[in-house]
């Protein structure tokens, strides 16, 4: 009998972030563990076991980043581009609790790779870009670092060290069991003056509270991070027990959120000029979409 089976899917762990802070070390962080919501993303296509794993990471690494947005309605976008390897295109986005992601990849180099591969064998070089879209201020922000390390957790920490200035911990599982696939991930960082304002000008990596938290979070197992009878909060508790105070906060449960909607598409069409949407449109009047993220082809009478 596995960790899956003994609990209903509905009753585990699975497709919840939590959040959590530990004053006295001025660190915060978030838990992520996916079940059902991540196999919904990765039944879209038929991926090779690789390249499967590759997108649950960035499907985890998505949902941690994109639940420390406080604004309703922001978004995060994790985006990969690359060139001379077996993935050329890596995108994943979260908002208000929705997730969704697609990965394209070349089969033949898939077919080559093996297991726990660096980010060069599967991508070649290319660049990580992590956008923020923030719909009350209207404003964007976009953080774009090369994709160097063993694997994206290595590059978003870089990310968040170079275009942040925030020391940054995060630790992904992925476990696969059969046609099932799991995965759970922990995001520690140090915000030693809070969150607002000027708070991350002395974020530092040699901080000695910064050093305690970090060395605490990273004894986490990947068995913990994906195992659907220990729930997130008590795998908070199992690291900093010793703390004089841990806060956790459960936030939004997670869903597959594909906007691939007729809706969607007619407010996205209407921005188009007569002649190209006549240049589109098939025999019967509507215009075909075809939607990467879940591999559907809607028909909008556009």
């Amino acid at each position: 009998m596995t960790d899956d089976d003994l609990l209903p899917r509905d009753d585990t762990g699975f497709d919840r972030v939590l959040a959590f802070s530990v004053p006295a070390r001025s660190v915060r962080g978030r838990m992520v563990r996916l079940g059902p919501v991540l196999e919904t993303v990765l039944s879209a296509h038929d991926y090779p076991r690789v390249v499967k794993h590759v997108l649950a990471e960035a499907l985890v690494l998505t949902a941690l980043m994109g639940s420390l947005l406080k604004e309703e309605h922001a978004q995060l976008t994790f985006q990969a581009q690359a060139e001379g390897g077996a993935v050329d295109l890596l995108v994943c986005d979260y908002r208000n609790g929705e997730v969704r992601g697609y990965l394209r990849h070349d089969s033949a180099k898939v077919g080559a790779l093996e297991e726990n591969c660096s980010l060069e064998t599967i991508f070649g070089k290319g660049y990580l870009a992590i956008t923020f879209d923030l719909p009350t201020t209207k404003e964007r922000y976009q953080g774009v670092v090369p994709l160097e390390g063993d694997s994206l957790a290595h590059a978003c920490e870089n990310y968040f060290a170079q275009s942040e200035q925030v020391p940054t911990l995060i630790r992904i599982a992925v476990r696969s069991n059969g046609p099932r696939c799991s995965a759970g991930g922990m995001l520690l960082q140090h915000l030693p003056d809070g969150e607002e304002g000027r708070a991350r000008l002395h974020a530092q990596e040699q901080h000695p509270d910064w050093e305690h938290a970090a060395i605490i979070a990273g004894t986490v197992q990947d068995g913990e991070l994906v195992d659907p009878v220990l729930s997130l909060e008590q795998l908070v508790w199992r690291l900093f027990h010793e703390e004089s105070e841990v806060r956790v906060e459960p936030l939004l449960p997670l869903q597959r959120g594909c906007r691939c909607t007729v809706e969607h598409y007619l407010s996205v069409l209407s921005g188009f000029p007569e002649d190209q949407l006549a240049d589109m449109r098939d025999d019967d009047g509507t215009i075909p979409v075809d939607c990467a993220f879940c591999s559907k082809i809607l028909r909008v009478p556009a």
